[in-house]
Order: structure tokens, then C-alpha cells, then sequence
């Protein structure tokens, strides 16, 4: 990556201000964004309570002019595998062509009085490429309530490449502007013809 880039040393900045791990996390981001011009990015920090552990992850994703790139790091404790605690990194290199949708679910309160700009309490952004999916299958039926007959299954196929959920009491309002505005530069990439 460019150091000289303001959008570059952006991320950086978050990286380290979500004190993660930021040298192991940096170095999976930069390498996977390579010279590439950082066009947005986000950084969100997750903590979860796993029966007597707490547990911390933070996705990156970073938007390109030609890719998005998301970047997931966990740690885990110490285990049969390993005798000291140890973190894995994970990158995901995606064509901007390859994204099939964007969606973007907002949360507000009293929207009888809502008014343009107030921010949503709550932001649920979900890409999907078609790498990940999620088929729900169930019993098909007729309208018949006596039919005893097999109809087969139906069901929906859902894409589950990338869920994040923020929320303005557990992330801060900053984090959800940030998630808005990256919903936006990636619809906004995604709609150019030319991808």
C-alpha cells in the first residue's frame, strides 16, 4: 500500500485504534490491497462471550477501485493444537463484478418523527458474492388439508458471504456513519456498468 495516501494511513489508524492485534491485522490488509488505491474501508471490532471466555474478532473491509477485500482476525486460547493463545487472519480478495448484492437494513426509533440524516440506531450490512450460501429447506404442502401426499421440499437460498451488524449504544454513532458510508461506496462501485 501506499503510505503517502490519506485514505491509507486512514485505515491504518483504525487498525491501531481497535488495538486488535493492529501490527498482525495491518500487515494481512496491506498485503492483500497490494498497490492498490484505497477508494473506502471500515474497520469493526466485535467482542463475544463464549461460556467462560471472551472473545475478540474484527473484520476490515477495504474498497478498491477494482476489489473489495475483507479481512477477518480471531483469537483463540490455548488448545490441543497449540499450547499458547494464537490468533488467526484470514483474507478475501472479491472481483467488484463478482458482488451480486448489497443490502443494507436500518434500525430507527420513532420513525413517525423520523427525520432526513438521523441516524438508524441500528445498520446490518450484508454482501454477497456467491462464494457463501445458505439454502432453507421445509416440507412442501398443497391447500389440501387432508393430502397425506409427499410434495417434495421447498425452500430459499439466501447469500451468506458477509453479515455485520452495528449498533449506535455498542459501537458508537461514528462506527455507524462509517458503516453507512461504505454501504454506499460499494452499491455506488457495484452499479458501474464496466465491472
Amino acid at each position: 500500500m501506499a503510505k503517502t495516501s490519506t485514505t491509507t494511513q486512514g485505515l491504518r489508524a483504525a487498525i491501531e485504534r481497535s488495538g486488535y492485534y493492529p501490527t498482525l491485522v495491518a500487515e494481512a490488509v496491506e498485503a492483500a490491497v497490494g498497490g492498490e488505491p484505497i477508494t473506502s474501508y471500515m474497520v469493526h471490532q466485535e467482542t463475544t462471550f463464549d461460556q467462560n471466555e471472551v472473545r475478540r474478532h474484527v473484520t476490515v473491509l477495504v474498497l478498491t477501485g477494482n476489489r473489495f477485500i475483507v479481512s477477518h482476525t480471531d483469537e483463540q486460547a490455548a488448545d490441543s493444537t497449540s499450547p499458547t493463545p494464537y490468533a488467526t487472519t484470514s483474507t478475501e480478495s472479491v472481483k467488484l463484478g463478482r458482488i451480486s448484492s448489497v443490502v443494507v437494513s436500518r434500525v430507527v426509533a420513532n420513525p413517525e418523527s423520523y427525520t432526513v440524516g438521523t441516524l438508524p440506531r441500528e445498520v446490518v450490512l450484508t454482501i454477497g458474492w456467491g462464494a457463501v450460501s445458505r439454502l432453507d429447506l421445509e416440507p412442501a404442502a398443497c391447500g389440501d388439508p387432508n393430502c397425506d401426499a409427499d410434495h417434495g421440499y421447498t425452500g430459499s437460498s439466501t447469500a451468506d458471504d458477509l453479515s455485520l451488524r452495528v449498533s449506535e449504544a455498542g459501537d458508537g454513532p461514528e462506527t455507524v456513519r462509517q458503516t453507512l458510508a461504505f454501504a454506499q461506496a460499494v452499491s455506488e462501485a457495484t452499479a458501474d456498468p464496466t465491472r
